[in-house]
């Protein structure tokens, strides 16, 4: 197709679009158009499927509502097109630019085409491979089982989006929004997510090994069967409910509760040792007395929890949110609280009763002897007579912390603050 006769076609479909004379829709389906200067031409509800655009100049077109159904696109720059309802199943899109694009609520499945030589149809993927999306407006746009490994996604709306199964292994997803998006089973791996807003999305089975989600935002979000042990998960807001898990971990959860709020009479005390609890929000349970030794509660939310006598020795807690629960007597010896949140815990002793329930005279302290506090913040943290020798407080942050009877033998304080500290009478340093 010449350059006039393409000039001629856009002119009648722009008659078309206004209802005057001699207006012809648009039809340009299977017609070879690589390379074509189109930039700012509107081609709403144009019939384009199959066309080949490789490689065109698109820039700011309207392509709203168009038929663009196993249209090539390869290499095409798109950016701040707009694609709004567009049928653009089973297009090809590999390393285009759509830079600002809007495809809001367009559809870019795979589709089936029917082929004339046989009796079948050819299932064919939409590949968007390499393309940019940058800044691209994609809420409520379906892109159910699109090849989108290595795009970029940065700072895209993808609001409500259908995105299962989609491939978007490498991607470059930083700071796009997925909040409330469907991506179920999706391909995740070694994406940059960094910043991501995911709020109530459908993560269900998805796969992210080697994913950074530093900074994400996840809460709410639904992570049946994801496995986060290989994910970056540096600062993301991640929370997930007890139902995320297995039944027997649900189950030992409710039988000490009932064991908490019985005083023992129903259910029995919770033995979670050695379990998998990365992020959950076991915020304001009570776990007072419970067996959790050896746990990973990797960016779990424990605030404002009791935790009284319980049992978490050589656990994981990195980047675990402990602030304002109630610690005391818990054994923490030799666990990883490296980043961890502790401002306001009370991790002091408790008053051990004999059979009869009067008080014996004994204290027992919290013990967080050889534990691991790297980074952590412990501002206004209740620590009186605990004992924290060879624990290594390195660059944690005590601001106004008690450490009054604490014992602090061997404990590495390199880097700590400790502004406004009530520090025992005896440093270590004085010590044989």
């Amino acid at each position: 197709m010449t350059p006039h006769e393409l000039v001629a076609i856009l002119d009648k479909h722009e008659r078309w679009l206004s209802k005057r004379a001699g207006g012809v829709r648009a039809n340009l389906a299977m017609i070879d158009l690589q390379g074509m200067h189109l930039a700012g031409s509107n081609l709403q509800s144009a019939k384009l499927s199959g066309a080949n655009m490789s490689g065109c100049d698109m820039n700011k077109a309207n392509l709203s509502y168009s038929d663009m159904f196993a249209a090539h696109l390869t290499k095409a720059d798109m950016s701040g097109c707009n694609f709004y309802r567009a049928d653009m199943r089973g297009a090809h899109m590999r390393g285009a630019r759509l830079k600002g694009a809007i495809l809001r609520e367009a559809d870019l499945r795979g589709g089936a085409l029917l082929d004339g030589r046989s009796s079948g149809a050819q299932v064919l993927k939409s590949d968007l491979t390499g393309a940019n999306f940058d800044d691209a407006l994609l809420s409520r746009a379906n892109l159910s089982g699109a090849d989108m490994s290595e795009v970029s996604l940065s700072g895209a709306d993808c609001q409500g989006a259908i995105m299962t199964g989609v491939n978007l292994s490498g991607a470059n997803v930083k700071n796009a929004n997925l909040s409330r998006a469907d991506l179920k089973g999706v391909n995740l791996s070694g994406a940059n997510l960094s910043g991501a807003v995911l709020r109530d999305c459908n993560l269900a089975g998805a796969i992210l090994a080697g994913a950074v989600l530093k900074n994400a935002d996840l809460l709410g979000a639904k992570l049946e069967g994801v496995d986060l042990s290989g994910a970056d998960c540096t600062g993301a807001n991640i929370a997930r409910t007890a139902e995320n898990f297995s039944l027997r971990i649900q189950r030992s959860l409710e039988g000490h509760y009932n064991w908490i709020n019985s005083n023992g009479a129903t259910g029995q005390r919770a033995d979670l040792q050695s379990e998998d609890l990365a992020h959950i929000d076991l915020s304001g349970v009570n776990l007072s007395g419970a067996n959790l030794k050896g746990i990973k509660l990797v960016g779990a939310n424990v605030s404002e929890a009791l935790l009284v006598m319980s049992d978490l020795s050589l656990a994981d807690l990195r980047e675990c949110n402990l602030s304002n629960a109630t610690l005391d007597g818990t054994n923490f010896r030799g666990s990883d609280l490296s980043g961890a949140r502790l401002d306001g815990a009370e991790l002091g002793s408790v008053d051990i009763k004999g059979p009869t329930g009067k008080a014996t005279g004994r204290m027992w302290p919290a013990n967080l002897s050889e534990a691991k506090l790297i980074g952590a913040s412990l501002r206004r943290t209740n620590l009186r007579g605990a004992n924290l020798s060879g624990a290594d407080l390195s660059f944690a942050d005590l601001t106004d912390a008690i450490l009054i009877d604490a014992n602090l033998k061997d404990v590495n304080l390199e880097g700590a603050r400790l502004d406004g500290a009530a520090m025992p009478a005896h440093s270590p340093d004085d010590e044989d």
